[in-house]
């Protein structure tokens, strides 16, 4: 628990980093939603540990991830995004890639039901976060290679 509390504390500081660095708004808007995510990640687990210092049943209010339609910020029209943003895109996708993993073990490992079904939430909520970034990343990656004539192959 304190090892995914502290996952959940180290993802919303290092995404409110992002958006303080984030050159466009709306690549801005976007690591402060995951911000805000991260934050109440970690308000649940706080909640379910205090529950177990105090020798209750880890108790977890329902929650329920509401899929949001993409903000269309990574669209054909828009302009060439900063190195910094792609960067900061792709140790996004990285951090949940690994959050994800984390989750799933961590529900197989635990012998707490309710726990073992938050974790297996945290992890789903944590694969929409990974594949919302990798589509930004992508794009942003391979608009970024092109207003730098790179190439990848």
């Amino acid at each position: 628990m304190k090892q995914a509390i502290l996952n959940e504390h180290e993802g919303y500081h290092f995404y409110r980093l992002a958006a303080e660095k984030a050159v466009d708004d709306e690549v801005k808007n976007v690591f402060e939603s995951m911000a805000e995510e991260e934050k109440r990640h970690e308000e649940w687990l706080r909640k379910a540990y205090g529950h177990m210092l105090e020798n209750k049943p880890p108790i977890v209010e329902p929650f329920s991830v509401e899929q949001a339609d993409s903000p269309g910020i990574f669209s054909e029209k828009r302009m060439m995004h900063q190195g910094l943003e792609v960067s900061a895109l792709h140790i996004g996708v990285m951090m949940e890639r690994l959050s994800v993993e984390y989750y799933k073990e961590a529900s197989e490992k635990t012998r707490v039901g309710t726990l073992s079904n938050l974790y297996s939430e945290l992890a789903r909520w944590e694969q929409e976060h990974l594949e919302k970034l990798e589509k930004a990343y992508d794009f942003a990656r391979e608009e970024w290679w092109g207003k730098q004539n790179f190439s990848p192959a």
